[in-house]
């Protein structure tokens, strides 16, 4: 992937309130934070930050959190926050490292247009693999739940397999999320996808404790 540099980046993000630097010491703790035990969402591969965003101002009651890999992109999001969002908070980091940064306190995962990673050598590397699904086990705090969406029907095919496989109960699967007219938030590459008429897949997923494995 590659990333266009963004002007002033490191002052972006060192003077950003929702940005969280040291967000290893809060290991189990989130609630601390945010001072409230309300419930925890986070979007693993947030890019820009509107889904993560528009959610949180719509939902107050509920705390979010948007992760994101690339500081660039995370440079991009931060000036898009404006006014006081008590409920929202950014992390940069890499998602092979969530299990080392929540500790059973997540309530509900969104994976938003993941990176496909079609070569047959990084499926492992998909933010549905079992690798990853093995590590969400670690993070959720009593019943499991995913919600993806996607451009990419081979990926969703795949996902849709990882996630039984798992024991999770699928959801809500679409093959055309935006044929059903409803209002909906959306990301900024959903907003382009199906712009240019592309199908958007989608899914939630749930696994109750019952079911851990």
């Amino acid at each position: 992937m590659r990333l266009r540099n963004v002007k002033n980046k490191e002052e972006i993000l060192n003077n950003s309130k929702y940005l969280v630097k040291d967000y290893n010491k809060y290991f189990g703790k989130w609630k601390t934070l945010f001072k409230n035990n309300n419930p925890i969402y986070i979007e693993i591969g947030m890019g820009k930050g509107k889904f993560i965003r528009e959610n949180a101002i719509k939902y107050p009651n509920i705390n979010f959190i948007g992760i994101e890999k690339y500081d660039s992109v995370v440079a991009k999001c931060l000036p898009k926050i404006e006014g006081d969002i008590n409920n929202l908070l950014i992390i940069r980091m890499d998602a092979l490292d969530i299990d080392k940064v929540f500790d059973h306190e997540i309530d509900r995962i969104y994976l938003n247009f993941s990176d496909p990673w079609p070569k047959k050598r990084h499926h492992l590397r998909r933010l549905s693999s079992k690798v990853f699904l093995d590590k969400y086990n670690n993070i959720f705090k009593n019943n499991k739940e995913i919600h993806m969406r996607t451009d990419n029907k081979e990926l969703f095919e795949y996902s849709l397999i990882s996630l039984s496989k798992k024991g999770y109960i699928l959801e809500d699967v679409s093959l055309d999320l935006h044929s059903k007219n409803e209002e909906i938030i959306t990301t900024e590459y959903e907003d382009k996808f199906s712009s240019l008429g592309m199908p958007i897949y989608s899914l939630k997923a749930i696994k109750s404790v019952k079911n851990n494995k």
